[in-house]
């Protein structure tokens, strides 16, 4: 268990990085808005180390941290979909048609990037490596394992 633990933070914290990365390529910090996965890679930060302590001391706080962090996600996946949505019209290939395009084909386009410049799972990344970091608060810190089923209704003599 304590490999499997291991292995979930340090993909997290690559998750991180990379993630970190990416935002610092695109320049992703033109307004307030564009803060937000900022804010939330430093909430993973703070999880993460929070798990790295000794015992269970900050295991409930990371694991409401890394929540907030998937709601952040789900803010961002929408938000990028309602951008899409927006530019639909403006796109030369759907100019004319946008208005009367059903809704549910207008929202495939803009998840999928047909229209608009907003990356729609970009933001699903960071739920990701939130969801990388509370798996690894369930694995048990100290590496005990569970007991094995072949020897759980034996009695010793």
């Amino acid at each position: 268990m304590r490999l499997v633990r291991g292995g979930l933070i340090a993909l997290t914290m690559i998750g991180i990085a990379a993630t970190a990365f990416e935002l610092a390529s695109e320049r992703h910090w033109n307004g307030l808005e564009q803060y937000v996965p900022w804010l939330a890679l430093i909430l993973l930060l703070v999880a993460t180390v929070l798990v790295l302590l000794p015992g269970d001391r900050g295991t409930t706080t990371a694991r409401v941290l890394a929540l907030v962090v998937l709601g952040a996600s789900a803010y961002g996946v929408v938000d990028h979909v309602l951008v899409n949505l927006q530019a639909g019209e403006f796109d030369q290939r759907f100019a004319d048609t946008w208005e009367s395009l059903p809704l549910v084909e207008q929202v495939l386009y803009a998840v999928t990037k047909t229209v608009g410049p907003a990356p729609t799972l970009a933001p699903g990344v960071l739920a990701q490596v939130a969801l990388l970091l509370l798996l690894a608060t369930v694995c048990p810190p100290g590496g005990t394992r569970a007991t094995p089923l072949s020897s759980a209704g034996k009695q010793e003599a």
